[in-house]
């Protein structure tokens, strides 16, 4: 996914001059900023400079308490490992404040990492990043500090390609009934950009489309599952998931995260028709997995579908972008005067 840009200061939003955890604006901007942090922290590596990333997590009393670094040998540029990720400590440890919050960055386009987060994101469109090393990882590290802590003191964050891994780590999390606050800034949908169509016609009809074509295919690809396939998939995990409402913060100039837009409005728009039977199945599933899979003799059980989830707090940047690198990037969601629009979806 696209890379993050420059911070606009070295000490990140300076409006939050005190922080209120029960704010939820102000919980936005410190996970945000603990991201860029991140960004800042593989860039400082990289230029062997002085370093320039604490104080995006000191101006929130936070400390860098583990760098989560990609092991996966060295790269075509011989440069090794990079620094994906990092757990950060709260300095005092209060009620209603994350003691710990694990975030990890998107792409950053400089030659030490460009190949290896590429390949990356390569995964996130095949549905594979459960795959990666780097994922390993940071799943272990997550599993090890919710059994230290406990689940309520753990938060996750990430931006773009970061966000894929936030969400995977929460998904899996979720699945086995431990729901972390998951802050998924510019999440990728891996889907054509709908919700870019202008007139609403069109870009109802074609999804309405798409659901009745994923729906049908779907159960067509059951019915020809062996009887003992068919009890395990009785076994819906997407249901299982629906208790976990991670948020998501998109903006619809964004062609990478725009598409969860649709994605939510689409469920009401199908349950006013009369068809929301049809969309509780194609809402948890792809059709272009959907169509590879049908070309497979005996296509083997797959993992869900990364970006698809059944629950979420969505919110929507309507504040005006100046491109493309505006609307995808992580600095827009510490600033204190963004138009937002929130809703929560609650699968049913």
């Amino acid at each position: 996914m696209a890379s993050e840009r420059e911070c606009f200061d070295l000490s990140g939003p300076l409006h939050l001059t005190s922080i209120d955890w029960q704010n939820t604006q102000h919980q936005r901007s410190v996970a945000a900023c603990l991201v860029q942090g991140v960004y800042v922290v593989e860039r400082d590596r990289q230029e062997e400079r002085e370093a320039l990333a604490p104080p995006w997590w000191e101006f929130f009393h936070f400390k860098l308490l583990y760098k989560l670094v990609d092991d996966d040998g060295p790269s075509i540029f011989g440069d090794g490992p990079s620094i994906f990720g990092a757990i950060y400590e709260f300095n005092s440890p209060v009620e209603g404040i994350p003691r710990f919050v694990i975030a990890f960055r998107g792409t950053l386009r400089t030659k030490r990492t460009i190949l290896r987060d590429f390949r990356l994101n390569l995964q996130v469109l095949l549905n594979r990043l459960h795959q990666e090393p780097s994922f390993k990882i940071a799943m272990q590290a997550v599993r090890k500090m919710v059994d230290a802590v406990g689940d309520s003191n753990v938060w996750l964050a990430g931006h773009s390609l970061g966000s894929a891994m936030a969400m995977l780590a929460g998904k899996t999390m979720a699945s086995n009934g431990i729901f972390l606050k998951s802050f998924l800034f510019n999440p990728p949908f891996v889907s054509a950009p709908i919700e870019r169509i202008k007139d609403k016609r069109v870009k109802h009809g074609l999804r309405i489309a798409g659901s009745v074509i994923t729906a049908g295919l779907t159960l067509a690809m059951k019915a020809k599952q062996q009887p003992q396939q068919r009890s395990h998939s009785e076994e819906n995990p997407f249901t299982t998931l629906s208790a976990w409402f991670p948020s998501l913060f998109v903006n619809p100039a964004d062609d990478i995260c725009s598409e969860y837009i649709g994605y939510f409005e689409h469920r009401h728009t199908m349950q006013d028709i009369g068809a929301e039977a049809i969309e509780r199945i194609a809402t948890q599933h792809s059709i272009v997995d959907l169509l590879m899979r049908a070309t497979e003799k005996q296509p083997a059980p797959e993992p869900p579908i990364l970006h698809l989830i059944p629950s979420a707090n969505l919110t929507v940047n309507l504040t005006p972008s100046r491109g493309f690198k505006e609307a995808h990037g992580i600095q827009q969601w510490w600033r204190d005067d963004l138009q937002l629009q929130s809703e929560v979806h609650e699968y049913r």
